[in-house]
């Protein structure tokens, strides 16, 4: 029962980080999001992953692995949208605008 509960409750914060990773893939903009935020959370997940293998937590190794890339595949997205933004300014388009509104 433990275990489980490990699981489940590693499920949910997975879920919960990967909907928020998607929405910002999915609205094309990350505006309001930090990229110190993804960095943190590089950080963290590399240190917790590390530390769960060397307790013997597999729960938490998983859990921390997918949460490093997690963070990982924010931060690309966040440096993307970055780098589009400032193509736009230099351009004199709107920057954070979908992309079909910045090609109309």
């Amino acid at each position: 029962m433990t275990e489980l509960l490990g699981w489940l409750s590693s499920a949910i914060l997975v879920a919960t980080l990967a909907k928020q990773v998607h929405k910002q893939w999915k609205e094309g903009t990350s505006e309001g999001v930090s990229r110190w935020l993804f960095v943190g959370q590089i950080a963290a997940s590399t240190g917790f992953t590390i530390y769960s293998a060397l307790v013997g937590n597999p729960v938490f190794v998983a859990t921390n692995a997918i949460l490093l890339g997690s963070g990982v595949l924010g931060l690309l997205i966040v440096l993307r949208h970055r780098r589009r933004d400032r193509r736009a300014r230099a351009l004199g388009r709107s920057p954070g605008a979908p992309p079909s509104a910045r090609t109309a």
